[in-house]
Parts: structure tokens; sequence; C-alpha cells
């Protein structure tokens, strides 16, 4: 929004004052006027008139800033989409709005539950089948729709580096502007809007391709997006655009861009023909042909539009136009004031009331330089260098895992499997075999062994005897065998 005369005036509305001055001074009709609005015939007399009554302040709404007399209390939404996660998760607007009013007295209209369902995530637009792709006539005035593609082409034939041609072309009258780039991102397509805009101004609307740098992805939305209600995360791009208020139109192929594909197709004849006539070998050589050839190109090529109203906007100051053509990321100010952008720590320097600074945007602007900015004011800092980190190559000696304590052969969980192999070892030297004998054997070392765990002992004897059984231990593994059994 902008405040002119006191008056805050949405960009909205300045579209909408270009257009209706064009239809006061006769150079567009109404009809026109409402195509470009998406108004009624009917709704462009009456904001003309008021224009003209009133100026600016006729097309901003009476009820601007005022509650609706006709909204429902929060406690009753509330109430009606607890009802609908509960009980109706999978029905639309409509049945849904009907089984309220039958079965829980919730009257409330679908129009308005089908809104409610959507903010809330409930409910979403059903796709229509796609729709038979027709000719599509040109627009009818000056800067209402241009079209910007890049094309990733040898430009200079092996005489110097490879290059992206990032050109915009006039749907009306096909006037063109290109200029030479490294590649074909976001940055070369600020740059480029940013010499268009200087030059021409600011157009009604522009027709891009998809591309991740000039759509934003299906990912997940910040917080700040959500509570904007937007549906899609934006791109660099379109962020810049939507503050510039210039409408943003995605080709879903590239025949519907055609006008600039077939602009690409002529250059890649005639531009790459005459650029080895005048021996171009490096890319500043490049743009400075594209300032002396591009005149006599629209010169020759561009056509009359239908209508003479020129539908660009007049540009910002440069230092706002630079400002809001820049990559932007909020970034958290520490305790000490400094912050990280990148893999780069920068010191925030003459700060004024910093107790209530907590986040700042860095903006990483068409020049290459970064600001750091705050209420729309650039701070100064300065780089850090980062602390020396230890050398990763110097590694602390690896601690050598202690091994795990054995338990003794007459401890309880080994205990029974030890009394069957001594048992098994004494039948194969003695030759007892009978399953009596093995028997006899085995109860008198339980007897043994249960003498030791008996609690009426004395509380020393069995720390005493565990004495005696480790001296005897050492002496013969056949004695410790025979002492065991018997």
């Amino acid at each position: 929004m902008k405040k002119e005369e006191g008056i805050l005036v949405k960009t909205k509305e300045l579209k909408r004052l270009k257009v209706i001055e064009q239809v006061i001074e006769k150079k567009i009709g109404q009809r026109q006027a409402g195509i470009l609005l998406k108004l009624s015939v009917r709704q462009i007399r009456r904001l003309v008139k008021q224009v003209k009554k009133e100026g600016l302040q006729g097309l901003i709404h009476r009820l601007r800033g005022k509650p609706s007399n006709q909204r429902h209390e929060e406690s009753f939404k509330e109430k009606v989409l607890n009802v609908c996660r509960k009980k109706y998760e999978d029905f639309g607007p409509t049945l849904a709005s009907e089984k309220l009013e039958e079965l829980d007295q919730l009257c409330v209209n679908r129009e308005t539950l089908r809104q409610w369902m959507m903010a809330e995530g409930l409910w979403e637009l059903r796709r229509k089948g796609s729709k038979h792709l027709e000719w599509r006539e040109r627009r009818a005035c000056f800067g209402e729709m241009i079209q910007i593609d890049g094309s990733h082409h040898d430009w200079l034939e092996g005489r110097g580096p490879k290059l992206v041609l990032m050109g915009s072309i006039d749907d009306a009258t096909s006037e063109v502007f290109a200029k030479f780039y490294d590649y074909e991102g976001t940055m070369p397509a600020m740059d480029s809007f940013y010499r268009y805009s200087k030059k021409y101004g600011l157009p009604h609307s522009i027709y891009i391709d998809r591309l991740r740098a000039y759509q934003g992805d299906d990912g997940k939305l910040s917080i700040e997006e959500e509570l904007e209600g937007k549906k899609r995360a934006q791109s660099q791009f379109e962020r810049a655009l939507e503050e510039l208020g210039v409408d943003v139109i995605h080709a879903q192929s590239p025949q519907a861009k055609g006008r600039v594909e077939r602009l690409f197709r002529t250059f890649q004849d005639r531009l790459i023909k005459e650029m080895r006539l005048a021996g171009i070998k490096t890319k500043e050589e490049a743009n400075r042909f594209l300032e002396t050839y591009l005149p006599k190109y629209n010169h020759r090529f561009s056509v009359k539009p239908r209508n003479e109203a020129n539908l660009h906007r007049p540009a910002l100051r440069d230092r706002e136009l630079r400002q809001i053509l820049s990559i932007q990321e909020k970034r958290i100010v520490r305790n000490d004031y400094t912050i990280r952008y990148g893999t780069r720590l920068y010191q925030l320097l003459n700060l004024e009331n910093a107790k209530r600074l907590k986040k700042v945007v860095v903006q990483e602007r068409i020049d290459g330089k970064i600001y750091v900015v705050d209420q729309g004011k650039d701070l100064a800092y300065r780089e850090l260098k980062e602390p020396l980190r230890r050398n990763p190559e110097i590694k602390k000696k690896a601690k050598k895992p202690s091994k795990l304590p054995r338990p003794r052969m007459d401890h309880p969980f080994k205990r029974k499997g030890f009394e069957n192999y001594l048992l098994r070892k004494r039948a194969k030297t003695e030759g007892i075999g009978s399953q009596s004998q093995k028997t006899s054997h085995l109860n008198a070392f339980t007897q043994t062994i249960s003498a030791k765990d008996n609690p009426t002992h004395h509380p020393n004897s069995t720390y005493q005897h565990r004495e005696q059984f480790q001296q005897k231990e050492e002496s013969s593994k056949e004695e410790k065998e025979l002492l065991l059994i018997h």
C-alpha cells in the first residue's frame, strides 16, 4: 500500500486509476477497460463518475476498515468447524451445510461454509477438465502484457562463452527488449525487468513459464505465508512483482508463449549472423551491440496496437525499485548483534534502539551487493572473519573398548550348563553310562551348590568358599571338577 495526501491506497486501486484515466481521456473504451479490470461496463461507468467527482478517493471503498454487519461470531464459526472436523470431514460444503442444519441445528450458508473450509484446509477446489487450446488474439494496448523468457544457445558460435538471452516482447506491438546473461535465473530475470521498467515503465502483466526461478514450488509454506492465506510458496521473482503490482501469468506449455519462442528462433538466425559480421566475442560487446541493433529491429518488425493507450505505469524511484527487485531473506539478530547469511557472518554497527531489533531483512540486490534492512532503512555492518576451527585431520585417540566381565562357572546363569558339561566329561573318563549313576552324580553336585546359597550359613561362609574355590581352580582343572562333583 502507498499513502498519498493522507489516503491509504492499494496498488490495485492505482492500477484502476490508470485505466480509468485512459477511459476519461477517451483513449480506450469502457468495454475494453472492463476486460482489463475484470469488471462490468456498468461498474466502469460508476468508477468513471466517481473519479471525475472525487478523484482518487472515489476508488476507495467506503467500508474500508469497518467490520461487516452480517458477519458470524467467531465462537459460532469455531463451533461449526469443529463439528465439520469430527462428523463431516469428507463432506462437500453443500452437503455439510444441509446436514449441519438438519442434524445439528446450525444454519450457515454453503458459500460461507465453503470459504471457512477452504481456509482450514478441509476442502479444495476441484479441477475441471482441460480446455481446448485456441488461437489467442493479441492484447489491445501497449504494456498490457509482455512475454518473458530465456534462450540458451551458442550465440557467439564458439568465439566466446555460451550465453543466455533474456528477452521481453510486448504482446500488442511486438516491441522487443533483450540482454545477454551468463545463466537464466532469479537475478538475471530481476535485472532484465529492472532495465525494462526504467525504459518503458511497469507493465500491467507478464507472461512467463514455470521455471523454478519464476514459480515457487509446492513445498511447505512459511508461517507468514500461511497467515496471509497463500496456497503456494512464492518465488523471489513472484514476490517482487506482487509488490510492484504486476500480475504474473504462468504458461502451461511452450506453445502458449509462442510469440517469444518465435522471437528467439528469429534471433538465432538473424542476430547470430549480425554479431558474426561485427566480430562480437564477449558478453559486454554483445550487449553493446544490442543497444544499436534492437531499435532497428523494433522499427522494422513492431506493429501498431489496436488501441493507442499506453498501460505502462511510471516506475518507482531507483532506490525503491532496487530494494524490491532483490533476493530477500529474514534473519534473526543474535544477542551479540550478529547475523549469518549464507556462509558468512556479519556484525551490525551504529544501532539505534538495539533492544527492539529482533529480525532484519538481508537483501541481495542486482548490483551484487548485500544490504541489511530494517523497516526500509539500510543498516551499517561489517563482515567478520570466522574463528579458527580445529584441524579436522587431528582426531582424538579412540579409547579401546573395555572387555565385558565374564561370569564365573558357578554363576546361576551358567550353573546348569556347567553341570551337564562336567557330567558328560566324567562319563567319558570313568565310563559312567547308566542313567542312575548320572542322576546320583547330578544330585550330589546340586547339593554342593545349594549349600553355598543357603541363607542359614554364616554371612562369611559363601565368601570363604569362593576363595577356596578360586585357589583350587588354579591348581588343577581335574581337581576342580572332582571337588564340584563330590
